[in-house]
């Protein structure tokens, strides 16, 4: 366990302290990789293995919105875009809002939904849509990465539904969720939303710190067999932003325990570490690592299951999360176009958004020759 910069034999102690801590709340020899930031100085406040490759899972979703964020930017989109959910989208696996294929809603609202439900149809649904097929939508996300400085990180979807050739490092996800919020605070919102309500479904926020650990404001889960479960946690306090990268945990209540333990440490020390575009691996880079026989086998989902109370609801070993969150505000969602039902009413609708209204907004414009714009361009 790697943590920096510890000059004074009083902060040395703290860490080593807050180290017992994520160990024990970690609960396994096993733990993946993780990264602890200073989002605002980009100063890595503590790190293991972040330069192991790793599959994203849905963490995915982020340069997902990362790149459709860049678009509004370049006026080639707008959040009242329309993303299609197209015949392919509608067939992928969950997490998924089951859209019929024709279905039509804003950027906005498929941004909202990947972020809090993480839906796969929706996420695939936005690549098409802007970018007129997944692959040539994959092909902007490496862009991006590339332009950011992610180094070790390859994609080929823009939902994190298993691929081999789909990996990242636990460093470079951080640098993608310091250019998030850093280059595009008006968004930061999307990433703490407690809930959606589409129609009479309520989806809470799979993210288990929000509602339960104080001033988390994002950001992502995810969870394939092959990765293990997924987090990234961003949490302010007196205006000190931290981000919590967690690769590979065995359970979501371990994922969510290290986070938040990494987070309260963070918080309790004070500035310094290494900037991230300074950080180096400590030895010869592996992986990506398959967690599948780890993972989703009968006896590890039998042992998950024990860390649920009678109500099926998780228990947490932290004592820095709440067991029970207040009921979650709920944002509106839903589609301004149903090729069963024709115009729905939904929140939209009331906001003055129809399908006539559908046909004149501003469609993107695709760039198969695309090449991400240099920072201080643009609007």
């Amino acid at each position: 366990m790697k943590f920096l910069d510890l000059k004074r034999p009083a902060r040395a102690k703290l860490f080593l302290a807050g180290a017992l801590l994520i160990a024990l709340s970690a609960g396994s020899a096993k733990a993946g990789p993780y990264l602890l930031m200073d989002v605002a100085s980009g100063q890595v406040i503590a790190q293991e293995n972040a330069f192991q490759r790793w599959y994203p899972a849905s963490l995915t979703k982020l340069m997902t919105a990362y790149v459709a964020f860049r678009m509004i930017q370049n006026g080639d989109a707008t959040m009242q875009t329309p993303i299609t959910i197209s015949a392919a989208a509608a067939k992928l696996p969950p997490a998924k809002m089951g859209y019929p294929a024709g279905s039509q809603l804003t950027l906005e609202d498929a941004l909202k939904i990947i972020m809090v439900k993480s839906a796969n149809d929706v996420a695939r649904s936005i690549a098409e849509s802007l970018a007129g097929s997944e692959e040539g939508f994959a092909a902007w996300m490496n862009a991006e990465a590339g332009r950011l400085g992610m180094r070790d990180t390859h994609f080929v979807n823009a939902h994190g539904l298993h691929s081999p050739e789909q990996f990242t490092t636990a460093r470079d996800l951080a640098i993608l969720v310091r250019a998030i919020r850093t280059e595009f605070p008006q968004y930061t919102g999307l990433f703490s939303i407690e809930g959606i309500l589409s129609g009479k479904a309520k989806m809470p926020n799979g993210n288990p710190l929000i509602g339960r650990f104080p001033g988390t404001d994002g950001m992502k889960t995810g969870y394939i067999c092959a990765s293990g479960f997924n987090l990234i946690s961003t949490a302010t306090r007196n205006g000190r932003t931290l981000a919590a990268i967690v690769l590979g945990a065995e359970s979501q209540t371990e994922r969510a325990d290290k986070a938040a333990a990494l987070l309260t440490q963070g918080f309790r020390k004070g500035g310094g570490g290494t900037p991230i575009t300074n950080l180096r691996p400590s030895g010869t880079v592996s992986g990506p690592v398959d967690m599948s026989k780890q993972i989703c086998t009968p006896e590890a989902i039998a042992k998950r299951n024990e860390k649920r109370d009678k109500q099926g609801r998780l228990i947490f070993n932290s004592p820095y999360l709440a067991q029970t969150p207040r009921e979650p505000r709920l944002v509106q969602v839903g589609l301004i176009y149903s090729p069963s039902a024709g115009k729905t009413k939904t929140a939209n609708a009331a906001k003055g958004v129809d399908i006539g209204r559908v046909v004149n907004v501003p469609r993107p414009r695709p760039r198969p020759d695309y090449a991400p714009m240099a920072y201080g361009q643009g609007g």
